[in-house]
């Protein structure tokens, strides 16, 4: 549970300068809000709503334009609970192939779906990960995507078949907006 409230999380991710960091077509702070927007208004639980407030705080493997020092990590986690940081810590750190890799596992072994998997970071190093913290990044990761595709330099295909996967291993509410995003993709040019 986070011990701060989501307007005081925002204070904080303002007073890092985050709304002068441009990102997909507009800024960083406007970004990280519009994703834990998405999540709430589509039922996800308080801890994936905050992971996703704070989804690239370290930057990422695609996204390096604001990175918040790792040794920053217990001031994040006072502020939104040990298990929405670290679902924001994995986003930030993980090798999507690898990631892509498990959530494909995932779907395609059922019995996985009990027993711990791993993933890995950016420089090779293994990480753990539980069945419900896959599903819970594969959450957050899948709406950060689906905020901002429409605007996004690297364009539909990016990194699609994940996507539907992530959808599919979330499912609900996860899938059904999937496919509304998806379906406003503009039909190719001829």
């Amino acid at each position: 549970m986070a011990s701060a409230s989501p307007a005081e999380q925002i204070d904080f991710l303002e007073s890092l300068g985050t709304a002068d960091v441009a990102h997909s077509g507009g800024d960083f702070l406007h970004h990280l809000r519009a994703v834990h927007d998405l999540l709430r208004a589509h039922g996800a639980p308080e801890h994936i709503a905050a992971a996703g407030l704070f989804h690239s705080i370290y930057g990422t493997e695609r996204f390096q334009d604001f990175t918040l020092p790792l040794n920053q990590r217990p001031k994040v986690r006072a502020l939104i609970g040990p298990q929405a940081e670290r679902l924001a810590w994995l986003n930030c750190v993980m090798d999507r192939a690898s990631f892509d890799d498990a959530v494909a596992r995932s779907l395609n072994n059922p019995e996985s779906d009990s027993a711990p998997q791993t993933i890995r970071d950016r420089e090779g190093a293994e990480i753990p990960i539980t069945p419900t913290e896959l599903r819970d990044l594969a959450q957050a990761h899948l709406f950060d995507w689906l905020e901002q595709v429409e605007r996004s330099e690297f364009g539909w295909d990016y990194r699609r078949q994940a996507y539907e996967q992530m959808a599919a291993l979330v499912g609900g509410p996860a899938q059904v907006l999937y496919r509304d995003v998806f379906a406003r993709e503009p039909a190719p040019r001829t």
